[in-house]
């Protein structure tokens, strides 16, 4: 994440990609096969939610800042 504020558009943005992002790795999980494989794409899975948790924590702290 880059150290300058995003604005809210931003964060919606990287958000709705995230989230996209999310939907096709668990389809590629389903359709994967081979310990390597699935663990590849968990370890993904795992880092794109975290960078999600932490842009819904910011739009919402944007949210009540501006409310």
């Amino acid at each position: 994440m880059p150290d300058n504020p995003l604005t809210i558009a931003e964060i919606d943005r990287r958000i709705a990609v995230l989230r996209d992002n999310l939907r096709q790795l668990v389809e590629q999980a389903a359709g994967s096969s081979g310990a390597a494989d699935e663990e590849r794409v968990s370890q993904r899975i795992a880092e794109q939610q975290a960078d999600l948790d932490l842009l819904i924590k910011q739009r919402e702290g944007f949210s009540q800042t501006k409310s």
